[in-house]
């Protein structure tokens, strides 16, 4: 079993730094069972914000691509996969999570989880909209994509953002994996294929919202506005 504990700068915030850090630590999990987790009292704070307000729509575009495809990679690995949501996970943190087999968090009322991507002017990339529209539960998808909250784990569970609200999550979360990693290796990778086949699939048209809608929105001065507000806090 392979464990990765995000530990990069702005809370673990996902730039080109820590996708490309992410990418070798998937190659080196190669089909083992794996778990991923951050470091002190953040999983991940999402994009790093820095990057986005200093990128033209060409360097976007290679960041929210490469992020999408990591995110893919994650939802599709063949093994077991336990988010252990040891603090924050906001936005493109929170989609890390989705992208997992199971998702624990630690129980921690201080701890936000979300997708408040809308609250930012910012939409979801093409493969990444479709995993987690996947794992958010019908039922939750106004509250969780609309109203763009970040919830308390209790309420995070409620929405199906998590699993399972624990304060021994890392113990259950490594159970979780020992327990699956015990079953036909062969047969888990196979259902797993089964049940995310085509879901991350992007479609032609979607390729093309993407680039002709998405990208412009992503560096609109209304978005760069709101990213440099929050930049200033």
């Amino acid at each position: 079993m392979a464990e990765i504990a995000m530990n990069h700068p702005g809370k673990n915030a996902l730039g080109s730094g820590l996708i490309a850090w992410l990418e070798d630590e998937l190659a080196r999990a190669g089909d083992e069972p794996l778990l991923l987790t951050g470091t002190g009292d953040s999983f991940s704070a999402g994009l790093d914000l820095k990057e986005i307000a200093a990128s033209d729509i060409e360097a976007l575009d290679r960041l929210l691509t490469r992020l999408d495809r990591l995110c893919r990679r994650l939802y599709e690995h063949p093994a077991p996969t336990v988010a252990l949501v040891n603090g924050h996970a906001i936005a493109g943190g929170c989609v890390l999570v989705q992208c997992c087999d199971y998702r624990v968090a630690l129980d921690a009322p201080a701890t936000r989880i979300g997708l408040n991507e809308l609250a930012l002017g910012a939409c979801f990339p093409p493969s990444i909209l479709r995993i987690v529209r996947r794992r958010v539960p019908p039922r939750a998808e106004g509250e969780v994509f609309l109203g763009a909250g970040l919830f308390a784990p209790a309420d995070a569970l409620r929405l199906g953002l998590v699993d399972a609200v624990r304060a021994d999550a890392g113990e259950a979360a490594r159970a979780w994996l020992a327990r699956a990693a015990r079953h036909p290796r062969r047969t888990y990778a196979h259902t797993k294929a089964l049940l995310t086949a085509g879901v991350a699939e992007p479609s032609a048209a979607d390729l093309a919202r993407f680039r002709g809608v998405e990208l412009p929105i992503w560096t609109s001065d209304d978005l760069r506005e709101r990213v440099r507000a929050v930049l200033a806090r």
